[in-house]
């Protein structure tokens, strides 16, 4: 489908440059935007976005968007909202959550054990050789199964049904604002989506801290039933509400802020107007904003489960006078970070790679349709 740039820019090359100074103070005020602004300035993706460029990159994209179109009419493989997108979103929810907690099982058996015994495992690389020199390489990829399929049944059920519950609330709760509809949307998502990955997440943890227990999902299943029963499964639900909660709420809130705050605030232009490649890295870039942000605030919550989980208290007051109120906060939380900002990252690149594969509209903000419904209601 042809556009007209000049109809369709927000600003002019030399509306955006003039800009910069104003943006800079507002990233004073805003660390968030700062940080967004910055990261976009310095891969010079304001540069790669500026169509009246004469650029390589520039005409590049031109032809990536041609590609996109043929006879004028995108091509999807379903329509936005239908039973069909729902499926396709939790179809990119869980190839993209479980093949990145898959690839990372390594650091997280680390982040494990640095939780349960933080003297023995009190470093990242210390840790990694203690784990190697008593325990083999193959102790690195305890629980895999877990991570693959766990949280791969989570991913599905945590995007496919934030993306249902965003526009059902959005549809009824007009008068709310967004960052309320994030909120409720995503929270609303993550009960579901904990409930699904709790008996993985039980039996993964005892996996990857107890070498004796079980070798994986096939041997460990049936042994914590008959072990603990089924309450065994479930032992770790409401703290692991208490750490996935938050962190869905917010990395889905910062998410969304953020690819909003970078149309329209740096790119300027809608996201309908803006190729494959622009829309996936506005994606990256929200993504790890999100990731790193949702990490600080559920790391307390990720202490207690894994407490629980290997019997070091025998409720959550029991788990937060035995670790301490400092602890709680530090204690994994550098391997967090290196851990979930690349996975979260990663989770939203495959994801929106599926769905504009499909001709959908990249995540992010509300679509064109959603926001007519609003105005006009």
């Amino acid at each position: 489908m042809k556009r007209d740039n000049n109809s369709n820019n927000f600003l002019s090359l030399s509306n955006v440059q003039s800009s910069t100074t104003h943006q800079a103070s507002e990233a004073a005020e805003t660390p968030l935007k700062g940080v967004l602004i910055f990261l976009v300035s310095f891969l010079g993706f304001r540069e790669r976005w500026t169509f009246e460029s004469n650029s390589m990159i520039a005409r590049g994209l031109e032809r990536v968007n041609q590609r996109e179109m043929s006879g004028g009419v995108e091509r999807r493989l379903c329509e936005e909202f239908s039973p069909g997108y729902y499926g396709l979103c939790s179809v990119g929810g869980m190839l993209s959550a479980g093949t990145t907690h898959l690839a990372i099982t390594p650091l997280d058996v680390l982040k494990v054990n640095m939780q349960v015994n933080p003297i023995k495992y009190n470093g990242i690389s210390s840790g990694f050789s203690t784990l190697w020199r008593e325990q083999g390489p193959s102790s690195l990829w305890r629980g895999w199964s877990g991570k693959l399929f766990g949280y791969g049944i989570q991913g599905g059920c945590k995007f496919g049904l934030y993306e249902y519950f965003k526009k059902l609330y959005s549809d009824a709760l007009v008068d709310r604002s967004r960052s309320f509809i994030f909120f409720l949307s995503s929270a609303s998502a993550q009960v579901f989506a904990d409930v699904a990955l709790c008996p993985f997440e039980a039996v993964k943890v005892r996996v990857q801290t107890q070498p004796n227990f079980a070798k994986g999902l096939l041997d460990g299943v049936p042994k914590l039933y008959r072990t603990e029963g089924l309450t065994g499964f479930y032992k770790g639900l409401f703290p692991l509400w208490g750490r996935n909660l938050p962190f869905s709420m917010i990395m889905f809130s910062t998410f969304e802020h953020s690819v909003e705050f970078i149309y329209h605030d740096i790119i300027q232009r809608r996201k309908e107007d803006c190729s494959r490649a622009q829309q996936l890295g506005v994606t990256c870039l929200a993504g790890y904003a999100a990731g790193a942000v949702g990490t600080v605030i559920s790391n307390p919550a990720d202490n207690i489960v894994a407490s629980l989980y290997n019997k070091q208290a025998e409720n959550v007051m029991q788990a937060v006078k035995k670790i301490g109120l400092v602890n709680l906060f530090t204690r994994s939380l550098p391997v967090r970070i290196t851990l979930v900002g690349p996975v979260v990252t990663l989770q939203w690149f495959f994801y929106d790679t599926i769905k504009v594969l499909s001709g959908l509209p990249a995540s992010g903000g509300f679509s064109r349709h959603m926001e007519e419904a609003n105005v006009s209601a």
